[in-house]
C-alpha cells in the first residue's frame, strides 16, 4: 500500500495490514456493499421478433449485463455488436443445451452497447447463477474462454458484499479480510457502508479532448439510514470520512453535491476531476488506474491543485517499485 500526503504530494511504502494503525479512533471508513453479479453470459441467435416459424438458433454471444433498468429490461455490452440488432431473440442455454433465460434486443447503442429486454423468470437471478460467469477483467486470464471457477466466485468479490448487481467489483475493497475489518472496530474506526452497483460509469473511457464533454454511463446507488446519520455526525464533530475506492466516493460526493445526506436511493453519472471540491470525503482509499481514465483523474483531483503532477510522481514511483496494478493489484491510501 503507497501511502500519499495530499497536501505535499511525499509518498510512503506501506503494507495494507497496517491499515488498523493508520486510522485514528472515530474515523468514520465507507465501503461499497455492492455484489458482483455473475453477468457475463453467453448466447445463441433466436432469430427475429417478426419471424413466425419456430428460431433457429445460430452462432454464439458474448453478453455482459452491465446495469438492470426497468423491470426485466438490461443495460449490456454484446459481442460482436454488429450481428445483434434490434428486434433479435437471443436464447441462453445451461452446458446441456436447455434453453433457461431468452431476451430480446429492444435497442443498439455505440462501441457495442444494447438494451436486452428478457422474458419474465421469477428466478432469473437463480438461472443468472446457473449459468452465468464472474465478469472477470481481460487481463485476468483462464485456460477458457468461457472459464471461470469457483475461486473466482469467491475472490472477485468482497468480504462483506451484501447487494447483488455489479457488473465488476468495487475492487479497493478486495484487499479487506473479516480480520481487518474487525480490527478497525475495535480500535473505534466506525465502519459503514453505501451501495453503488458497478457498470459502465465506472469504467468507461475518456474518448473526448475536453473534459466539460465527459459523460459518464449512470449507476443505481443507494444511501442507507445508518451511514446518513454517521456522516452528519462525523461532520459536525469534524471526524474524517474516509472513502474505500472511487465508487464509494463518487456516491458520497454525488449526496453532497444534491444536499441529500439523508436515506435515499438514486442515480448518478457525476464526474470528479480537477477543480472538484470534496463535499464529504476527506480520505479515500483506491487501487491503481488506467492512464486516460476517470478513475486517475478523480484520484488527481483529490490530490489538490497540484493533483495531476502528484499523482503521476506517485504512480512513477509504484512502477519502479513494481507495485501491482489492476483490479487484483496494491493500493493507494491519500490522507
Amino acid at each position: 500500500m503507497l501511502r500519499v500526503d495530499p497536501a505535499t504530494g511525499a509518498w510512503i511504502d506501506d503494507y495494507f495490514r497496517n491499515l488498523p494503525s493508520l486510522l485514528r479512533p472515530g474515523d468514520l471508513l465507507i465501503l461499497n456493499d455492492s455484489r458482483v453479479l455473475p453477468a457475463r453470459l453467453f448466447a445463441v441467435r433466436g432469430g427475429l421478433r417478426r419471424q413466425q416459424k419456430s428460431p433457429v438458433p445460430s452462432g454464439r454471444i458474448e453478453v455482459l449485463l452491465t446495469q438492470q433498468l426497468d423491470g426485466q429490461d438490461w443495460a449490456a455490452l454484446v459481442r460482436p455488436g454488429r450481428k445483434v440488432q434490434p428486434g433479435e431473440t437471443l436464447l441462453f442455454p445451461d452446458d446441456s443445451g436447455t434453453t433457461l433465460l431468452t431476451a430480446e434486443i429492444l435497442s443498439a447503442g455505440e462501441f457495442g452497447e444494447r438494451t436486452l429486454r428478457f422474458a419474465p423468470d421469477p428466478n432469473f437471478l437463480e438461472q443468472l447463477e446457473r449459468i452465468g460467469h464472474m465478469p472477470l477483467p481481460p487481463y485476468i486470464r483462464r485456460d477458457h474462454a468461457m472459464a471461470d471457477t469457483p475461486e473466482d466466485r469467491l475472490r472477485y468479490q468482497t468480504v462483506y458484499a451484501a447487494s447483488p448487481g455489479s457488473a465488476a467489483a468495487p475492487t479497493a475493497g478486495l484487499h479487506f479480510t473479516p480480520g481487518i475489518l474487525a480490527e478497525l472496530k475495535a480500535r473505534g474506526v466506525q465502519v459503514e457502508t453505501i451501495t453503488l452497483h458497478v457498470g459502465l460509469g465506472t469504467f468507461q473511457p475518456v474518448r473526448v479532448e475536453r473534459l466539460d464533454d465527459i459523460r459518464l454511463h449512470s449507476e443505481h446507488y443507494t444511501l442507507p439510514a445508518a451511514t446518513a446519520e454517521a456522516i452528519e455526525l462525523a461532520r459536525k464533530q469534524k471526524r474524517r470520512i474516509i472513502a474505500c475506492g472511487t465508487t464509494t466516493t463518487r456516491t458520497l460526493e454525488h449526496c453532497a453535491a444534491i444536499d441529500r445526506i439523508e436515506p435515499h436511493s438514486g442515480s448518478t453519472s457525476i464526474f470528479i476531476g480537477p477543480g472538484h471540491r470534496f463535499g464529504i470525503v476527506g480520505g479515500l482509499l483506491t487501487n491503481f488506474h488506467l492512464p486516460q481514465s476517470t478513475l486517475l483523474m478523480l484520484v488527481s483531483a483529490f490530490l489538490g491543485s497540484s493533483g495531476r503532477e502528484r499523482a503521476l510522481a506517485a504512480y512513477a514511483h509504484a512502477v519502479r517499485e513494481r507495485y501491482r496494478f489492476f483490479s487484483y493489484g496494491d493500493c493507494m491510501l491519500i490522507l
